[in-house]
């Protein structure tokens, strides 16, 4: 009986070959290790052959330390490495690359697995299928006259923001929040329940402890089968932690140019912030507010612009966690990142605490598609809600401590009755998901309007 003979393997393109030919090292160039400052090592030697955010191998003890040139001083390189320096002494040679170092080449075959900043699998599941493009690690937003806008509502799963925040595809929008207020549920509630063919998601300076919870209990099986993970931990070099989000951008860009409906999640943009000033304080660049450097207000955008429609069909619809130190919703990174951002979502303390999750605070928050990503005919219902909500906020002090006499008004003696069941609207379990219209039908019948 005869078969058919086994499928040819597909030849690599011309382009593809010449890449890799040109990054053929004919010659090995290298300097020396003259010099160790904390984090910063100082490299002299051919200082015209290494570029900014050009690849150092240092040779130390247990093998080659990868490291990224971040600066020059005089005739020496700044560099600072992906790993750590033990074992590096002076004198050690410093061999200059001039590999794609910082560039990932994403595949289908990526779906599914965790990797590392630098594009390394760490789920133990073998090597990553390289797809025939390379993606650049700190590539240019899409040109602003050739994007798409953004598209059509976007189901997220959570009636809180499906109903009163509706996000649109390719749109991007900042979740803010102190620490324990629950965002890493929301995020995990996100990733399983969104209308997306693929999440991309950042852990970056995330407890490692939390790593595996968040992936086989917040995400789960099925919810990893359509997404790719990067992380980096907090106990990783600065450099780990800001590549694991320019990482997330890059693999989120290849699918996007696929067509697909990419979601983009990076908890948190406050440790990307964190790990550029680190880098920003080696290199000597002057401290400003809270100790930023002038670098990290220039990095955000480039970061966060990179999200958004593209110019083909595909989107990247973005969610980044901003994690407010000491529930101040004004400090520095925040404020930057809300100017930039499409929209917030603000979580608060005092609502979590009352034992209602997600926390969000509707009134603080703000989606800038909306109203017109919400449907039309729903629209009053949002508004008479939002009404109910302004108006029992403005009163709750008076109604908590028995001070309002019922029927003092009738806007707050609503407001009163309609309370417990918005609040209960509002709450969401962390295996339950609700549709768009569902939560439009749902709180129209709470507020009584059609």
């Amino acid at each position: 009986m005869s078969q058919n003979p086994p499928a040819k393997p597909t030849p690599p393109s011309l382009a593809t070959l010449r890449a890799a030919l040109e990054r053929v090292e004919t010659v090995e160039t290298y300097g020396r290790v003259v010099a160790i400052r904390g984090l910063l090592v100082e490299v002299a030697g051919p200082v015209s052959a290494m570029r900014l955010g050009g690849r150092l191998d240092v040779e130390g003890v247990a093998g080659l330390i990868p490291c990224e040139v971040i600066g020059f001083q005089g005739e020496r390189a700044l560099a600072m490495p992906f790993g750590s320096l033990e074992g590096v002494r002076r004198g050690c040679p410093a061999f200059v690359r001039d590999e794609a170092a910082g560039a990932v080449r994403p595949s289908q075959g990526w779906l599914g697995r965790v990797i590392d900043a630098l594009g390394r699998p760490v789920d133990g599941l073998g090597p990553l299928p390289q797809g025939p493009e390379i993606y650049p690690l700190r590539a240019d937003p899409p040109p602003a006259h050739a994007r798409r806008r953004v598209g059509t509502p976007l189901d997220l799963g959570v009636r809180c923001i499906n109903t009163f925040l509706t996000m649109c595809a390719g749109q991007r929008m900042g979740i803010f929040a102190g620490s324990g207020v629950g965002k890493s549920v929301l995020l995990s509630m996100l990733a399983r329940y969104t209308a997306a063919d693929v999440a991309v998601i950042g852990l970056v300076g995330e407890r490692g402890r939390e790593v595996q919870e968040f992936l086989q209990d917040d995400l789960g099986a099925a919810g990893l089968a359509r997404s790719v993970v990067v992380v980096a931990t907090s106990d990783e070099p600065a450099l780990m932690r800001r590549n694991a989000a320019y990482v997330t951008l890059s693999v989120a860009e290849h699918f996007r140019d696929q067509g697909a409906r990419v979601l983009c999640m990076i908890d948190s943009i406050t440790r990307f912030a964190m790990a550029q000033r680190d880098i920003g304080l080696a290199a000597g660049e002057p401290p400003t507010a809270k100790g930023y450097t002038p670098t990290v207000f220039s990095e955000l955008p480039r970061l966060l612009e990179r999200a958004g429609p593209g110019v083909g069909e595909g989107t990247i619809s973005a969610l980044f966690t901003v994690l407010v130190e000491g529930d101040d919703h004004n400090e520095p990174v925040a404020d930057a990142v809300r100017g930039i951002l499409d929209g917030h979502i603000v979580m608060e303390r005092a609502i979590a605490e009352r034992g209602r999750y997600p926390a969000i605070n509707v009134l603080r928050s703000v989606s800038r598609t909306m109203p017109r990503s919400c449907d039309p005919a729903f629209l009053p219902v949002v508004r008479r809600a939002r009404r109910v909500l302004a108006t029992y906020s403005d009163m709750e002090e008076l109604i908590r401590l028995g001070a309002y006499r019922a029927g003092s008004s009738a806007e707050v003696d609503e407001a009163v009755a309609l309370m417990p069941d918005i609040e209960a609207f509002l709450g969401q379990g962390k295996e339950e998901a609700t549709s768009i219209g569902e939560g439009y039908a749902r709180l129209a019948q709470i507020v009584g309007a059609g």
